[in-house]
């Protein structure tokens, strides 16, 4: 398969730069086996059915936007994945991350964010990556980067916007509790707690799952055989509770429900043989046209970029041609796109 099979012309102002108010007020685009239909999100209750199983992802995102200085020299930095490192003996807070510009940083350079707050540079990769060493424990830099990070939105919305004091919420999940993503699985966007009682009244029951989404989320894809793009990893956890109550909604043929494409990859990542196991480990599943779903029935996420790994696999999910239309009627119909935009709720095809 080749990159240009999953192109589709995208109008810059379909280009989400705010969530709706409220949240369940979004547009909802049921795309099942035999058409579409127009809905709200807050109709979900209303598309599914009791017995069904809602899976979401509670990872929280910490502020990982951070600017610093290289002498005179602005350095902006985001957080990707936390690492093991060592520093003068002594287990130090590592991570590896993207600098913009990045290229002139030397091995054992010093980029400072605020006095007592700096990091100095022990790696750095082909692909632009750096290894920092924040030289001092997880507590102290969980003070420091709450004090002076901002919440890391998507490129394309720092590049039309500034980054606003409502984007600390706007950007989080109802569901965040564990610390960890870099990037917000945007479909739980959606969620408020009036819609998760209606949800509860409805019998559909509802489980977390945690996968930390990071930055690469956002790369694009840059070569023209997709079979030769690799994924950045990604930690995520199941618990032995959650995949129990799965395999026994599987073995009583209810649905699984997956609340975002980073729940979906999780699942299918901790899948075996058609059953859930527990897993605690990074994944770098890759879901492309062909690939065989043991899990998940049913998934609702937002519209994505054309050419994305992410557009890829709700064409593994739904069917390539039947997502190129919905798209194409999401468009037409004025559908907004992105991390704060609309949502679907997509059949997985036979």
């Amino acid at each position: 398969m080749r990159l240009s099979d999953f192109d589709f012309d995208l109008p810059p102002d379909r280009i989400a730069l705010h969530p709706m108010e409220p949240r369940e007020a979004a547009r909802l685009l049921h795309v099942g086996k035999h058409g579409f239909s127009d809905r709200i999100v807050r109709d979900l209750p209303d598309l599914l059915q009791e017995g069904d199983l809602l899976v979401s992802n509670d990872t929280k995102v910490i502020p990982a936007q951070l600017a610093g200085r290289r002498g005179q020299a602005r350095i902006e930095v985001t957080l990707l994945e936390r690492t093991p490192g060592e520093s003068a003996g002594e287990n130090t807070v590592n991570w590896w991350a993207f600098a913009r510009p990045g290229k002139k940083l030397r091995l054992g350079e010093l980029v400072e964010f605020a006095p007592g707050f700096a990091a100095t540079v022990r790696e750095k990769t082909e692909d632009g990556q750096i290894r920092l060493d924040f030289g001092t424990d997880e507590p102290t830099f969980r003070v420091s980067l709450a004090q002076h990070g901002w919440m890391p939105l998507p490129p394309y919305i720092r590049k039309s916007r500034a980054v606003e004091r409502r984007d600390d919420t706007d950007y989080q999940t109802i569901f965040a509790t564990r610390e960890g993503a870099v990037a917000a699985p945007t479909a739980g966007l959606h969620f408020t707690p009036d819609l998760l009682a209606r949800l509860q009244a409805k019998g559909i029951e509802q489980h977390r799952v945690t996968l930390h989404v990071g930055a690469g989320t956002f790369l694009p894809v840059k070569v023209d055989d997709i079979a030769e793009h690799k994924m950045h990893a990604e930690y995520g956890e199941v618990h032995a509770e959650t995949a129990a109550a799965v395999n026994h909604a599987k073995a009583e043929g209810r649905r699984i429900v997956a609340i975002g494409t980073t729940s979906l990859r999780l699942l299918e990542s901790a899948a075996q043989d058609g059953r859930l196991l527990p897993f605690a480990a990074p994944t770098d599943i890759f879901i492309t046209p062909g690939f065989k779903f043991q899990i998940v029935d049913m998934l609702m996420t937002n519209f994505h970029l054309p050419k994305s790994t992410l557009f890829m696999l709700v064409s593994a999910f739904a069917g390539t041609d039947r997502m190129k239309k919905a798209y194409d009627h999401a468009i037409a119909s004025g559908y907004r796109f992105f991390s704060y935009g609309d949502a679907s709720l997509l059949e997985r095809a036979a």
